[in-house]
């Protein structure tokens, strides 16, 4: 049975199955049973014009989709750290 390729590449992938088939690797493959991949959720969010002016500005001076500098603020806010307050929690009281 021939070797599994170790490679990130996508061109040395590709000229591998260009080549060889699958069956030829069976003594080395696993059944996975959990999900791989996880799909995102999309999630809509509406923002007054200027925010979403400056979003998109924000976003062509990074040359990044909106959505991904939008997906990765939320990423970079909820792995900061916690306790977390929120801008529009109510002020605390001194006790």
């Amino acid at each position: 049975m021939s070797k599994l390729p170790e490679t990130d590449s996508i061109t040395a992938l590709a000229e591998v199955w260009q080549s060889h088939d699958l069956s030829e690797f069976e003594d080395v493959l696993v059944e996975v049973t959990e999900p791989v991949f996880q799909r995102a959720q999309p999630l809509s969010v509406t923002l007054p014009a200027a925010d979403l002016a400056a979003l998109r500005a924000r976003a062509r001076q990074e040359h990044i989709p909106e959505t991904a500098l939008v997906s990765r603020w939320i990423h970079e806010r909820l792995h900061a750290g916690w306790p977390y307050v929120s801008p529009l929690s109510p002020p605390r009281r001194a006790e």
